[in-house]
This record gives C-alpha cells, sequence and structure tokens, in this order.
C-alpha cells in the first residue's frame, strides 16, 4: 500500500446528540446495578453498543423485554408516543435519550396533525427514527422515499406539510422538496430545515475535499443513515473509490494516492485514529474543515433530576457534602470519547 496523504474531513464523527446519549447511557450503567436496558441501539455504531454491552446494557426492540422495574433509556433516534408510555408503566427509572433536533420533528409533526394537514415525512422505511417520528400522529403521516410517492398524493388530501428525517443527506431531500413544492405550491415547510445540522456540516466537509481523492474511506456502521448518507455525497462527486467500514479491519490493502477520510455521526475519532495509523500517509494528514461545532446538549430532564436525588441522598449519609444539582460544566468538559476510553473491569 502507498498512500502518498490523507485529508481528513472537519467536522466528523460524534455530533452533540450522540455526545448526550452515550454520555447519558454511561451514567446509567454507573447508577444502576446491570443489567440496564435500552430500547433499540443507543446509537448506529457496533463499537458503541459493543461498549455498552461489555457493562451489562442489554438492547432491546420492543420494552415489553424489559423487566417490571428494571431502568430503561430509550434511544437517541427517538421512540414512539406508545412505546415511551409503555415504558414508563414498567415501574422503572426511564431515560429518554432522544435527540432535540428530533423531537423537535416530533413537534412539529404533532402540531401540523392538529391543524389537519397531511404531512410527507421524507425518510427510510424501517429506520428507527422515522418508525418513531410517524408514530407520533400516525394517520396524518405518508412515508416519502420517492418522487413517485409524492405524484400518488391527491390534491385533495390537503393541506400539505412536509418534514423529514433528520440524518438524510441533503442530496435524497432536495429534489423530493422541490417536486412537492412543484406539485403543492401552498405546502407548509419549518422555518429552519430538519435536516441534522450535524449531519450536514459533515457532508459538505467531506464534498470539499472527495472529488479530488483517489479514494473516500467513510468509518461508521452500515445501520448508520449518516453514514451511508456520506458515502453517497462521495460518489455523486465522482470519487472513483469509496468504502465504508467499521472500523481498520475492514479496509483492503490496495489504497495509494490521496485517501480522504470521515467518520459519521456516531463513530468514535479512535476508530479514525486507527484508520490513519493502518493508511500511514508519506506526506501526513491534512486535516480540511468547513465550519466549527460548538453546539451541546444538555443530559435527559429525567436523568438530571435522578442524579439530583442520589446527591441529596449522598449529602444525608456523609459528613462532607457532595454536589446537590446537576454541574452543567462539568459534564460540558466529559466527553463521550472518554466514557468509551474508560477501562471496564
Amino acid at each position: 500500500m502507498s498512500v502518498e496523504k490523507v485529508v481528513l474531513a472537519a467536522p466528523r464523527g460524534f455530533c452533540a446528540g450522540v455526545e448526550k446519549a452515550i454520555k447519558a447511557l454511561d451514567w446509567m450503567t454507573r447508577v444502576f446495578e446491570p443489567p440496564v436496558f435500552c430500547y433499540h441501539e443507543i446509537v448506529h455504531n457496533q463499537f458503541v453498543v459493543e461498549h455498552f454491552r461489555s457493562l451489562g446494557v442489554v438492547f432491546v426492540d420492543d420494552v415489553a423485554d424489559v423487566p417490571l422495574g428494571a431502568p430503561v433509556m430509550l434511544s437517541a433516534h427517538g421512540s414512539a408516543p406508545q412505546v415511551i408510555e409503555a415504558a414508563r408503566k414498567s415501574g422503572g427509572a426511564v431515560i429518554d435519550a432522544v435527540c432535540p433536533l428530533v423531537t423537535k420533528v416530533h413537534h412539529e409533526l404533532k402540531v401540523r396533525a392538529r391543524k389537519g394537514y397531511t404531512v410527507l415525512y421524507v425518510g427510510h422505511e424501517g429506520h428507527e427514527e422515522a418508525v418513531g417520528t410517524m408514530a407520533v400522529a400516525p394517520e396524518s403521516a405518508v412515508l416519502i422515499e420517492s418522487i413517485d410517492d409524492i405524484n400518488r398524493i391527491s390534491r385533495s388530501d390537503g393541506p400539505f406539510a412536509l418534514l423529514s428525517q433528520t440524518t438524510l443527506s441533503l442530496d435524497e431531500w432536495q429534489h423530493l422538496r422541490e417536486h412537492a413544492e412543484n406539485r403543492f405550491p401552498d405546502i407548509w415547510m419549518p422555518n429552519r430545515s430538519d435536516l441534522c445540522f450535524a449531519t450536514t456540516n459533515r457532508q459538505a466537509a467531506l464534498r470539499a475535499i472527495a472529488a479530488n481523492a483517489d479514494a473516500v474511506v467513510v468509518i461508521g456502521s452500515a445501520n448508520s443513515s449518516n453514514t451511508v448518507a456520506l458515502a453517497k455525497v462521495a460518489e455523486a462527486v465522482g470519487c472513483p473509490r469509496v468504502l465504508r467500514v467499521n472500523g481498520v479491519s475492514d479496509l483492503p490493502n490496495d489504497l495509494h494516492g490521496v485517501v480522504a477520510v470521515t467518520a459519521g455521526a456516531s463513530a468514535p475519532e479512535s476508530l479514525v485514529d486507527e484508520v490513519l495509523e493502518f493508511l500511514d500517509p508519506a506526506n501526513g494528514v491534512d486535516v480540511k474543515s468547513v465550519t466549527v461545532e460548538d453546539e451541546y446538549f444538555p443530559p435527559p430532564p429525567e436523568l438530571r433530576e435522578l442524579l439530583k436525588a442520589l446527591s441529596a441522598v449522598i449529602d444525608l449519609v456523609l459528613t462532607t457534602p457532595a454536589p446537590s444539582s446537576f454541574d452543567g460544566q462539568a459534564d460540558r468538559d466529559f466527553t463521550a470519547a472518554q466514557v468509551l476510553a474508560a477501562t471496564t473491569n
């Protein structure tokens, strides 16, 4: 293998929503005795999921599989209202790690449905975010994956609104939005796009470097929608070879020339480091940044209340005072990368 140079996209890897979810589940594993249950994968990344399995987290696809009274976390992708209700009825602690950007789309769908709109929801059938979102108002939402889906909708079914899965690529969404606007000129859309800023930033960063690379390596799991979208971006700009890999073990030995590297929003930076070490470029690594992200999402409110209650108990037991409220700065300073790097026994 003779890689001349690696061009590394920035931003890449963990977004604010993934940071929030990973740190929240880590708290759960420290507060409760195992097993801790999680509805669906906390984020779509094999490395992250296996890390938490090693700590005694059990991932389930049905909250009915959670024993009564057991603690459960709901994934970052958002859950259907009936799932949240069923989890809370089980009697254990329930922490909802849903990304705030997904919550925004849930709210938009609920409001439009109440006002009598037919909501065209652009998303991937079966994806956990899409399933959870459409369940907010199933009688009002229509899944859109193609122009044909839009054409099948009768004009008499209006008024119409357009919402989308947050992790789509701009290329997946743009032509459908334009077609929906042409077909239904009065269609309602939110003032700010539903597409996740982190997803959009990662795509823009890769788009800036992929066309001039001999190959692109996208690090992330196959069930990660934003990771798959990154690979499609690289293909769309004409990169001759695009590889989506879980980690360094998936890389071939025949890469050469200039290799562009990025990572999906749920892929740890440690996997990026391993890939760079494997590629071992003769002329080093050149980082190309399109923007700097400084967004921060605090822990779920249920978790903050739980930690506050535990601190109060500690205050009663110990002679030295323990913190009695959530320390936001400490949470900002402690990263998901540190969570995953921690040694487990």
